[in-house]
């Protein structure tokens, strides 16, 4: 009983140490490359609302694959059960707001605002839409096919940048965390579910 504030404060900090890391990863990087990871940032209310409703194909997206049975999409929702659901089921949806608005900001700093420019500068716009999103998807790598949706989803947030003329990285910042949030929010309350009914069997 005693190890279970401590238990769930441990996840929060690892989860959240981590994520904040790859700031710092996008800055160094930044550096050698000499790319300034925050110089697409920059807030305007239509930014936000573009990530808002650019959410939404997302988490649709998401959704429909719970209702899927395939082998490898089921793979799949049991990794996440066993990692994530174990682990964010005991949190309050304010601190996994805090965990999904750090990992979108700190993802997309590094790949869409350090990796993606500096293959653009190199092999131009394509090379760099591909091969910023084969990173971004090998990162994801947990299975093959979450690797795949990794990297569409990674394309996806690439085209957002430029959504209404100018590049803005505050766009897939706010659809990255949003959505990640979303997703907690239904991994949780989904593990949440399937404990209480195991308790009643």
């Amino acid at each position: 009983m005693n190890k279970y504030p401590a238990d769930r404060n441990d996840f929060f900090k690892k989860a959240c140490s981590f994520e904040a890391a790859l700031i710092l990863v996008a800055v160094v990087l930044g550096w050698i490359a000499d790319i300034n990871p925050f110089a697409d940032l920059h807030f305007s209310e239509s930014a936000v609302a573009y990530g808002l409703v650019g959410t939404m194909p997302l988490f649709l997206l998401y959704l429909s694959l719970e209702r899927i049975q395939t082998e490898s999409v089921i793979k799949i929702k049991h990794m996440l059960f066993e990692t994530l659901g174990s682990g964010l089921h005991r949190y309050h949806w304010t601190d996994l707001l805090i965990l999904a608005s750090i990992a979108g900001l700190s993802e997309e700093l590094l790949f869409r605002g350090v990796i993606q420019p500096w293959i653009e500068s190199s092999w131009g716009m394509t090379a760099g839409l591909v091969g910023s999103n084969i990173i971004f998807g090998l990162a994801h790598a947990v299975t093959p096919l979450y690797a795949v949706l990794a990297i569409l989803v990674g394309i996806y947030l690439s085209l957002s940048l430029d959504y209404g003329g100018d590049r803005n990285l505050l766009i897939p910042i706010v659809i990255h965390g949003f959505y990640d949030f979303l997703a907690f929010i239904a991994l949780m309350r989904a593990y949440r579910a399937s404990r209480l009914s195991d308790s009643k069997e």
